[in-house]
Order: C-alpha cells, then sequence, then structure tokens
C-alpha cells in the first residue's frame, strides 16, 4: 500500500479515531463511577446547605445526610430536619431560566414563613450576568427572607441594585443586567412556596 495514497490515508485515519474512541470510551467507562458519587455528594451538599447543616468533611456529609428524614408526599419528595427544636423542610426545584434549566434546593420553617436557605445545583446562564445566581452574595440574602403573603419578591429591570432588598419585607436583590434570569428566579422560587404552602400545609 503507498503511503502518499488516498486508500493509506483512509486507512491511517481510521486507524487512529478508532484508536481515540477507545481510549475515551475506556476512560469514561472507568471513571463513570467516581463523577456519580461526586455527584451524588454534590447534591447532599447542596441539601445540607440550604437547610443551614455546618459540614466540614465529606465523611460528615455523610453522616448529616443519613439523618435526613425524606418524606413523599403528593409525588413530591421533601427533606425534614430538626435544629434546636425547630423543624426545616428542603426540596429540589428546577425551573426555566433565560438560557437553560436552574436546579437547585429551596429550604423553609415549618410554617412556611420564611426562607431558610437556597443552593443552586447547575445552571447554564450567562456567566458574570445571569450565572451569578451562584454567587455566595445571591444565595445568602434568601437566608432568614420572610415570606409575606406566601410570595417573596426577586427584584429585576430597573429595580435590581436599587436598595430596595428588604428581608423582613420578603424582597431579594435581583442581578443588575440580567434581568430574565432575576425574574426567573422570582417565578421559580414562588412555585416553590406554592407547593411546600399546599402540600405541607395541611400537615401540621
Amino acid at each position: 500500500m503507498r503511503k502518499d495514497g488516498i486508500l493509506y490515508t483512509v486507512v491511517f485515519s481510521f486507524i487512529i479515531t478508532f484508536l481515540f474512541v477507545f481510549l475515551l470510551a475506556l476512560a469514561n467507562e472507568g471513571t463513570s463511577g467516581i463523577v456519580q458519587r461526586n455527584q451524588e455528594l454534590a447534591r447532599q451538599k447542596a441539601i445540607l446547605s440550604a437547610m443551614a447543616i455546618p459540614f466540614r468533611t465529606d465523611e460528615e456529609v455523610n453522616t448529616l445526610y443519613k439523618a435526613i428524614e425524606i418524606l413523599d408526599k403528593e409525588g413530591v419528595r421533601f427533606y425534614k430536619s430538626t435544629q434546636g427544636g425547630k423543624t426545616i423542610y428542603a426540596k429540589e426545584f428546577s425551573g426555566s431560566g433565560l438560557w437553560g434549566t436552574i436546579t437547585g434546593i429551596l429550604s423553609v420553617d415549618e410554617q412556611v414563613s420564611q426562607i431558610v436557605g437556597i443552593q443552586i445545583v447547575s445552571h447554564n446562564e450567562t456567566p458574570g450576568l445571569g450565572g451569578r445566581v451562584a454567587d455566595p452574595w445571591f444565595k445568602d440574602q434568601f437566608r432568614g427572607l420572610k415570606v409575606k403573603n406566601g410570595r417573596i419578591h426577586v427584584t429585576f429591570g430597573a429595580e435590581a441594585g436599587s436598595g430596595k432588598a428588604n428581608k423582613e419585607e420578603g424582597i431579594a436583590d435581583g442581578i443588575t443586567g440580567a434581568s430574565r434570569t432575576s425574574q426567573a428566579m422570582d417565578t421559580i422560587l414562588n412555585g416553590e412556596l406554592t407547593v411546600f404552602k399546599k402540600i405541607l400545609g395541611g400537615s401540621r
């Protein structure tokens, strides 16, 4: 077979491509278990963080997570924990952002009168703009945010960054320059609060 011929080039390219694909498949198969464990660990950390349960090590995460009660009510999964005599509920949420799905954890007190915390698990929002929903400053402002008349308000548009944020009034600051993402978070979180009230309201 001539090395400068078309057949040689095709066969050589096929062999090299096959070897690379084979090696990538082996690597993927060999690490899939690790990836799944890391994803599950990240999910457990998000749940604990949203419920304001402190942890230091991965081993501690596993132990603390096992102590959380898991409830399935009307097809919805809730996480329940009692801390300092107070009952806290959390659930995973998923909703449409500007460029894709925003998923995370929302945690509330037993009366659904106050948000305990939120954590963002994944999103496809614009880095530096809507992507800031995962920044600590954005998430931290929801800790202790009051739920007024069953709702909260995430500012957006001209209101974002205008100083209207007020925990007692249930107002969180949206992201300047990311109105669609801020509005999406307002819609998603209020929808989740409605679910909390509807399903857990009659069980207390």
